[in-house]
């Protein structure tokens, strides 16, 4: 076991989301946190009119995953959530990993890779 821990986070395509966790299972992360988000980034707003009036959609719909690992390459989760959610597209989102300090399990008292 590793003594790095580290957080994966990445912000992909909700549609994207179940091939996101089906590659992470094949990589040995099945543990996960998922938020929807909102943001903008590279992909252009898109603009329509509703009931007369034009509008614009600037900030798109996300879904924002975290995974923390100690046990597995971070670098490894990392290329599965990018292989899974890559369509190619402008909006297929972006990969993060950035170290932790400290982890602590709060049921057990386990610290560090162990409270993984």
């Amino acid at each position: 076991m590793s003594d790095e821990i580290k957080l994966v986070m990445a912000y992909i395509r909700p549609d994207k989301l179940s091939d996101v966790k089906q590659g992470l299972a094949e990589v040995g992360a099945p543990s996960l946190t998922v938020t929807n988000v909102s943001g903008r980034g590279s992909q252009p707003a898109k603009t329509g009119q509703w009931r007369g009036e034009e509008y614009s959609v600037d900030l798109h719909q996300k879904v924002k995953i975290e995974c923390v690992v100690a046990d597995i390459p971070a670098d490894e989760v990392a290329e599965a959530i990018c292989a899974a959610a890559k369509t190619d597209e402008k909006g297929d989102g972006k990969v993060f990993v950035l170290p932790v300090d400290e982890a602590y399990q709060i049921r057990t008292g386990k610290t560090g890779p162990e409270a993984v």
